[in-house]
């Protein structure tokens, strides 16, 4: 009876786990007149307050918690006033093997907020409370937003809709990245782009990309082809909107990867692939260069 009760219980904790397994990380080098210990206090309560905050309804096992990083580098500090960037990453596992893929990349500048040792970090998603919690909630909801669109086409809708609600209630607080005029790739455009229409085809493309992946563990070639097609749908946005925000994202996440994909393993007609690459991120044109024909 006693070992029915227990395994229960973990079952019970199983299904209760938060959605996020974060790591967090705080860069203080160009500190240096402060004392060190609230960095790292900030960092602690920030990895707990991701990790175990419940951001949604959504039931996740141990094993399907979303594997991602946040590393926030400060430039600034004084009077628990915090100047910083913030670099978040994310991944998810390929089906049948032990790769974990990159889905999102990306390095927000505009991150400054107000830290006061050991206050406690709490998140209502109805109200806007602290820049800090605001741009970690946005970036946690974007994140899983972005990990659901890779298993299912247009799977993040839910998740995109909380991180708009937390960018809309947070426009009127005066941070910048909020709002339509802090530039073209701040938070205000990677969520408002996200939901747009006009860059369906990013998030078509995002879970192409993902199934070919899965599939190079059965048929690497069919694998292979479906990830060609990935490029090519995202290469509609450039038709529309040339530079997009969201097309620079992809590559930040996936150009490293795309070389690796395409330069072992069974060759398949790139020719194709590596022209739409060239004129869809030309940024990239070193990396591409070392895709085999």
């Amino acid at each position: 009876m006693r070992k029915i009760i227990f395994l229960f219980l973990l079952m019970a904790g199983s299904l209760q786990a938060q959605e996020l397994n974060c790591k967090v990380s705080i860069n203080y080098d160009r500190i240096t007149n402060a004392n060190t210990q609230i960095f790292k206090t900030l960092e602690r309560s920030l990895t707990d307050f991701i990790n175990k905050t419940r951001w949604t309804n959504q039931t996740y096992k141990d094993n399907e918690k979303i594997e991602c990083s946040m590393l926030i580098n400060v430039s600034g500090y004084g009077s628990d006033q915090f100047v910083a960037s913030i670099q978040v990453q994310s991944a998810r596992p390929v089906f049948n093997s032990t790769y974990t893929s990159p889905v999102f990349n990306y390095n927000d500048k505009d991150f400054s907020f107000r830290y006061i040792e050991f206050e406690n970090l709490i998140f209502n998603p109805n109200s806007y409370d602290s820049n800090l919690v605001s741009v970690i909630a946005f970036y946690s909801y974007m994140i899983m937003g972005m990990d659901a669109d890779t298993f299912s086409l247009k799977g993040g809708d839910q998740y995109y809709d909380l991180a708009q609600n937390v960018a809309i209630l947070a426009q009127g607080s005066g941070m910048k990245g909020w709002n339509q005029s802090d530039g073209n790739l701040s938070r205000y455009f990677l969520i408002n782009d996200m939901k747009s229409n006009t860059f369906s085809p990013y998030r078509e493309a995002l879970y192409q990309y993902h199934v070919g992946l899965d599939m190079m563990a059965d048929n690497q070639k069919l694998g292979k082809e479906k990830i060609k097609t990935s490029v090519k749908t995202l290469s509609e946005i450039y038709d529309l909107r040339p530079n997009a925000f969201l097309t620079r994202i992809f590559f930040d996440a996936k150009s490293d990867e795309l070389v690796s994909v395409f330069s072992g393993g069974p060759s398949i007609a790139v020719a194709d692939l590596v022209e739409n690459l060239n004129r869809i991120s030309p940024l990239n044109s070193s990396k591409w260069g070392k895709i085999k024909f």
